[in-house]
Order: C-alpha cells, then sequence, then structure tokens
C-alpha cells in the first residue's frame, strides 16, 4: 500500500519557503506563451501506486469533477474533494474544493489533511490561495456562481490552478460563466485544463467550446459528463479543432516535452482509487 511517511510529511511542511520553492519547483510559463516541443509520447504506468517518472506529472481522474494530481517528489493532491477518492488509506497532501453543489466539496475533510483549500470565502467576497509548496505551487482565480433559485454569489467558486514540473495545470471546477479578461488574464496560459462538459448544470455546450478555445491549451480533459451522451456532444463540437485521444485507462502521465504539437482532448476514464494488493 502507498502510505506517507512522517519524514515526507515534515518535508512538506517546511518546504513553503520562497527560497527553496525557486529553487526546487521548475519555472512554469503560466503567464506567457510557450513553445511546446512537438510530439505526443505519454507514458503509461501500471498502478496509481507507482513512482511518478521524474520530470513528470501523473494525473488520474477519480470520479465526477475529482482528480488525483501526483508529483515525482511524492505530493498528492485531490480536486473537487467531496472526502472519498475510494478503497485507499491514502491521505492527499492538498484537496481543493468548489461548494456550487455537495459533490465538490465536504463539510468534514479528514483532520489529517494538511491542506485544505475551500474555493470560496464568506459571502461575496471570495478567497485567495496562494499555497507555495516547493515542487508545486497551487493558486486561484475566484468565480461566480449561482443559486438554484436563480440568485448570485459573487465570487463563491474557484479555477484551481496547478504550477509544477514546468507545466501550468487548471481545473475550471463547477464554472457557472465565461472568464471575463480579467480572470482570462488571471488563469494565463494553461497546458492542460479539466473541462465540465455536461452542457447544462455548468454552462451551455457552445459557451464551454468557446472558453476551450480561447484557453488554447495543448490538452483537454473533459469532466463532469454524466452520461456518455454529454461527452460524445462535447466531441462532435471540438473535433475539427482538437485532436481525439480516447484512453481506456484512468490514469495519463505527461511531462512539458511530451504536451502535442497539436491540441488535443484526452478522454479518460473516471475510476475509484484503489490500493495495490499487498
Amino acid at each position: 500500500m502507498r502510505f506517507k511517511p512522517l519524514w515526507m510529511a515534515l518535508a512538506v511542511a517546511i518546504t513553503g519557503s520562497a527560497a527553496f520553492a525557486q529553487d526546487s519547483r521548475r519555472s512554469s510559463h503560466c503567464l506567457a506563451i510557450a513553445d511546446a516541443t512537438p510530439g505526443i509520447a505519454y507514458v503509461q504506468k501500471a498502478s496509481w501506486t507507482a513512482p511518478v517518472p521524474e520530470f513528470s506529472v501523473r494525473i488520474n481522474y477519480v470520479a465526477h469533477a475529482t482528480f488525483l494530481l501526483q508529483t515525482p517528489g511524492g505530493l498528492d493532491v485531490a480536486t473537487d474533494f467531496t472526502g472519498f477518492l475510494g478503497n485507499t488509506r491514502l491521505i492527499p497532501d492538498v484537496v481543493t474544493m468548489n461548494h456550487a453543489h455537495d459533490t465538490h466539496w465536504t463539510a468534514n475533510p479528514d483532520p489529517a489533511i494538511p491542506h485544505v483549500l475551500p474555493g470560496w470565502g464568506p459571502f461575496g467576497e471570495g478567497i485567495d490561495h496562494h499555497l507555495d509548496l516547493g515542487e508545486m505551487l497551487v493558486r486561484n482565480v475566484s468565480t461566480d456562481i449561482r443559486s438554484q433559485f436563480g440568485g448570485q454569489e459573487d465570487n463563491g467558486n474557484s479555477i484551481f490552478i496547478f504550477e509544477v514540473e514546468g507545466l501550468c495545470i487548471g481545473h475550471l471546477g463547477h464554472l457557472h460563466h465565461e472568464p471575463n479578461d480579467q480572470q482570462y488574464a488571471a488563469i494565463g496560459r494553461l497546458d492542460v485544463v479539466m473541462v465540465p462538459v455536461d452542457g447544462g448544470y455548468t454552462l451551455p455546450r457552445e459557451m464551454m467550446v468557446r472558453i476551450v478555445d480561447r484557453l488554447k491549451s495543448s490538452i483537454v480533459i473533459p469532466m463532469h459528463w454524466f452520461s456518455g451522451f454529454a461527452l460524445e456532444s462535447f466531441l462532435e463540437e471540438v473535433q475539427d479543432s482538437f485532436v481525439i485521444d480516447r484512453r481506456d485507462s484512468s490514469f495519463i502521465e505527461l511531462s512539458l516535452r511530451d504536451l502535442p504539437s497539436r491540441p488535443t482532448v484526452v478522454v479518460l476514464r473516471p475510476e475509484w482509487l484503489r490500493d495495490a494488493s499487498e
């Protein structure tokens, strides 16, 4: 089984200084346009419990809008965390949450989780995260959410961005409106973006396609699709602009040098985590 030893927890706790972060994290280009090396040579491992290769990031699609990001240094980060990742005793180092619906957050995260990052603050005020763990920087861009009765909470949700191994990875969360110019600028250039493609619970499909086109990410990973119909409808909309890469697995490993020369939609199959049998 994959457990986090005490030394690793201590290491994570003491690596927040700016000096260490600058020395240990590969610089990213989130707020600039980068030249991607042509090629689409992704490396697949046998299990999410295996070590992550050097200079790479593993992205596991767990369920709904929950992903587990893993780094070579052993960081585990769960997005839209509901309190459950599967049949595993894994304690993530960081969890992010959005509170549009209870399928995107939990009121009772495990107190052993070192960093719990809600995507909202006091009503209407939003929240600002800039968590530097040395190997990874986690930040957010606040967005608005609507209620089921037609109301709106300004800055009530967040897009989370993870800068790691030179890559900029974004998770749009339960997005309820197209970002404005200021928000697009704050998001910056995303190499990889997880996008809700349900077509209604978040945003109409044509609006989500417009967002994806503007972000110009090298890799788009659909999430929050509920049914094959929603997923296939999204793929049909973007197939003229993106290469469609369907995977039978729930995870992908990639590095900055492996980004595709053409924008690509990578379809992963969600799967709950399960500890490796002894």
